[in-house]
């Protein structure tokens, strides 16, 4: 059974023996256009994985299962308005549910767009790019325990040709989990912005002020903060470091410093995060910090998409694909003063076949490197994915 998603990855990249594959494979009538402009359609990300784990010291078990299964729709017109709504059924959670209404629309000048609803704080590239777009099957270490993740809130952004900035408020998420609020804010130069040709250097910075929350007693409890993250692995929930929980938590200030260069068939990423953690009974803040880098090659001579401020999956250009390796190094070190979160650097190799533009396979092989508190442990991690995405 686990074989089955690929299998039928297989079959659908066949395509029917008569009709022309890369259109079969490309135009999927998924959306539908009216008079007016204005444009409906489909949200749908699938993402079936295989996790296997050696070396671990018997924390990993070994998993073959569901990632991700989103369902939602989408409704824009162009330059005035545009509203997204989708759930993942696998994890039972809304994720984006927004209303964007661009200036231009009512202003006849482009002051930028005002969004309302639930999306990603800004604070880590890796972390808002959509997940069927990243060159890796999962965020590397930093992206994944600094991350805020989505929120609901009022955001503004703007772009230019070589520029972007956006400023953004938000509370807590539409689970009701996480009370508090963030203000957040992101800025980019992009000096060189063509089609094969980008560098994209940006900051991104925020603070989170969490609030603690009533217990079943009517009883306020402090606000707490935890951080943590699996090695680069989405089928477990094994921490090799983790900071413990924190209570008392004032607030958390959080930094991103990001840089892209795509230059044909090749690509650099790189990203550094830090969190800063602050409290209210006068306890010394509590500092982290990671970064990541890693290199790709288009093997079939196609380059990496980039719009809107972010990066987006290879478009094929041959009948049968495209095909990309990549190899990321990244590091987290949760140590400071008496906590001992412990340190991790893990290295990651990985290959995407991009089978038209709605469908890729995807493996990654991590070596991981971990030392907490003395403890070391240096698991061997491969992972397969098999998705389909509109």
């Amino acid at each position: 059974m686990a074989s089955f998603p690929w299998v039928l990855a297989a079959v659908l990249a066949a395509g029917p023996a008569n009709a022309d594959t890369n259109d079969w494979l490309t135009n999927w009538p998924t959306h539908e256009t009216f008079g007016d402009g204005t444009d409906l359609g489909l949200v749908l990300r699938y993402q079936y994985d295989a996790n296997e784990f050696s070396n671990g010291d018997g924390k990993f078990a070994d998993a073959h299962t569901n990632r991700r299964k989103y369902l939602g729709f989408y409704v824009k017109k162009p330059g005035v308005y545009d509203a997204t709504v989708y759930y993942d059924f696998q994890s039972k959670a809304w994720q984006d549910v927004f209303f964007r209404l661009q200036s231009a629309a009512l202003l006849d000048q482009d002051f930028g767009a005002l969004r309302f609803g639930q999306s990603k704080t800004p604070v880590s590239f890796e972390g808002v790019t959509t997940s069927t777009q990243t060159t890796f099957i999962e965020l590397a270490l930093p992206s994944q325990a600094i991350y805020e993740n989505r929120r609901i809130g009022v955001d503004w952004a703007i772009q230019r040709t070589h520029w972007l900035a956006s400023l953004g408020y938000y509370g807590e998420n539409l689970a009701g989990k996480n009370p508090g609020h963030t203000l957040a804010a992101r800025a980019a130069w992009v000096p060189l912005h063509q089609p094969g040709e980008v560098l994209h250097l940006g900051v991104a910075a925020s603070q989170e002020r969490p609030y603690g929350i009533v217990d079943a007693l009517g009883v306020q409890q402090p606000a707490t903060a935890s951080f943590k993250t699996p090695p680069e692995a989405g089928l477990t929930t094994v921490a090799l470091v983790s900071s413990g929980t924190f209570t008392g938590v004032d607030h958390i200030n959080r930094l991103g410093l990001e840089e892209v260069w795509i230059e044909g068939p090749w690509s650099v990423q790189s990203e550094y995060l830090q969190a800063q953690t602050s409290f209210k009974n006068g306890r010394p803040d509590y500092d982290i910090d990671g970064f990541y880098a890693f290199g790709s090659w288009v093997l079939t001579g196609e380059s990496r998409q980039y719009h809107d401020g972010n990066v987006s999956n290879v478009i094929p250009e041959h009948s049968w694909g495209a095909l990309e390796f990549a190899l990321r190094y990244s590091e987290l070190d949760l140590n400071d003063g008496r906590v001992l979160g412990g340190r991790e650097h893990d290295w990651t190799a990985g290959a995407n076949w991009y089978v038209g533009t709605h469908l890729r396979l995807q493996a990654n092989y991590i070596r991981a490197f971990s030392d907490r508190r003395g403890l070391v442990i240096n698991p061997h991690v491969v992972e397969l994915r098999a998705e389909i995405f509109i």
